[in-house]
């Protein structure tokens, strides 16, 4: 279950209620509030423990992810990133950029074509996990810090992947949102670390994972005191060959029941084919997505990685038009 606190509850008073109870209670401190997670097998009246000093609310959460389940926080959370930028429920989250950080004249180009469009965030990696050890993996830090400078002059926010725990404190003041790579979806030491910054963290799905597993991910952020989630469909390998990923839109509307935290799509890996990935971009936003994050570049041919799956500037501009005409289409079905 889940129990919600008061400010000054006695976290060691209702503890030991619930260990007397039979259960296991791990305390759970957040930037917006104070958790008790209780586990265990016994039935127990659970308007017992409301009735405890502190206790401000208690919830049956039969998932082995609680904190991320919507069977507790019916509202869908809605993150804030400032400067009128959000995602979650409510409005249409677009995030392109490319593959990787390449130099300031790509980055300048890039983040003209985003200003243009109306497009407020911007994806680009600064250390990539390459399949290849001799392909192109990233700035780094130097990197990191010129594309800083250069949103903030734009007004833009970043989305960029951390790829190890000591990677966290030295990005902190750099990104608005820590991506967790497909790599790394499992990497439960990273997870740990993310959960105690006070920044959105960004959450792939595995490139084998299941949907369960993505959101046992998030509960880790969670757990550890960040409840500013976002999860990312990005595809999954399958038999199939005829593509890069198989993009698993049934997921969409799935994690959108089972959870309260947004949900956002990334069809440039879910398929990796650059002229399937509009339709599947708008297939996305039908499916219910509340946002979609895509891969763009001035020449993708030149593009250090994945150029592939990339949409050049005109095929960029094109989708966000058609984005944002079948989201209001959306609104009007539902």
């Amino acid at each position: 279950m889940v129990i919600q606190l008061e400010k000054n509850a006695s976290v060691a008073a209702i503890t030991e209620h619930l260990k007397q109870q039979g259960y296991k209670a791990t305390e759970v401190t957040t930037q917006h509030a104070h958790y008790v997670v209780a586990i265990g097998k016994k039935d127990v009246d659970i308007r017992t423990i409301g009735q405890l000093p502190g206790v401000r609310d208690v919830h049956h959460v039969s998932d082995d992810y609680k904190l991320v389940s919507r069977k507790w926080r019916v509202k869908p959370t809605v993150l804030d990133l400032g400067d009128g930028v959000t995602i979650g429920e409510g409005t249409l989250a677009l995030c392109a950029g490319p593959c990787s950080i390449e130099s300031e004249a790509q980055m300048e180009k890039v983040m003209n074509h985003l200003v243009e469009n109306g497009v407020r965030l911007m994806r680009g990696g600064v250390f990539k996990p390459r399949s290849s050890p001799y392909a192109f993996r990233g700035l780094g830090m130097d990197g990191l810090r010129d594309f800083h400078r250069m949103a903030r002059e734009r007004g833009i926010k970043i989305v960029t992947e951390v790829m190890q725990v000591s990677q966290v404190e030295e990005m902190h003041d750099f990104v608005d949102v820590f991506q967790v790579g497909a790599r790394n979806t499992q990497n439960f030491n990273l997870l740990d670390a993310l959960g105690g910054v006070d920044k959105p963290v960004m959450i792939k799905r595995g490139i084998s994972g299941t949907i369960e597993e993505l959101l046992s991910s998030a509960e880790y952020v969670f757990s550890g005191g960040n409840e500013k989630l976002i999860l990312c469909e990005r595809g999954i390998r399958t038999f199939e060959t005829a593509s890069r990923n198989t993009l698993d839109l049934n997921a969409v509307p799935i994690l959108k029941a089972k959870s309260h935290l947004p949900v956002i799509v990334d069809p440039s890996h879910g398929i990796g084919i650059r002229e399937y990935v509009p339709a599947m971009a708008l297939a996305g936003v039908l499916a219910g997505a509340d946002g979609i994050v895509y891969e763009t570049h001035e020449t993708p041919e030149t593009a250090a990685s994945d150029g592939a799956q990339t949409l050049d500037f005109d095929e960029s501009a094109r989708l966000i038009r058609n984005l944002r005409r079948v989201y209001q289409l959306r609104g009007e079905l539902e």
